[in-house]
């Protein structure tokens, strides 16, 4: 089994460091919703999906604000009362970076979690 959204996050993470304005990876509806979470918080410009043969795909136009992005394996459940301590095991310092969670709500970061007063899974992170 692989895991399309760490092959995705780590494709994003690879073409920043190197450099490039823009990217590809798998299209996915979770992969979507994360890439719509990173571009609401300014760490993607913009992204579209495109067909590539017999496969669809993300365009993503990079803007070299990821200093590092990547799933977090397992999927941690978080209680509502708990994002302090994991804030502080995931983020490297007060407002630098963000959690992305899947709640009943939907995909959205640890600060609208928290502002929601609900728990989730962790998914991934990025700063």
């Amino acid at each position: 089994m692989t895991d399309h959204l760490a092959n995705a996050l780590n494709t994003i993470k690879t073409h920043e460091i190197v450099g490039q304005d823009k990217c590809t990876v798998q299209a996915t509806k979770l992969i979507g919703q994360v890439l719509e979470v990173l571009k609401q918080h300014k760490y993607l410009k913009d992204y579209k999906k495109i067909k590539d043969g017999r496969y669809n795909l993300f365009e993503v136009e990079l803007q070299g604000t990821i200093n590092d992005c990547g799933v977090i394996k397992p999927r941690i459940p978080v209680r509502r009362h708990d994002w302090n301590k994991t804030e502080e095991e995931f983020i490297p310092a007060y407002n630098v970076g963000l959690l992305i969670i899947s709640t009943p709500g939907g995909i959205m970061t640890n600060a609208d979690a928290r502002e929601n007063r609900t728990g989730g899974r962790l998914l991934a992170y990025v700063f």
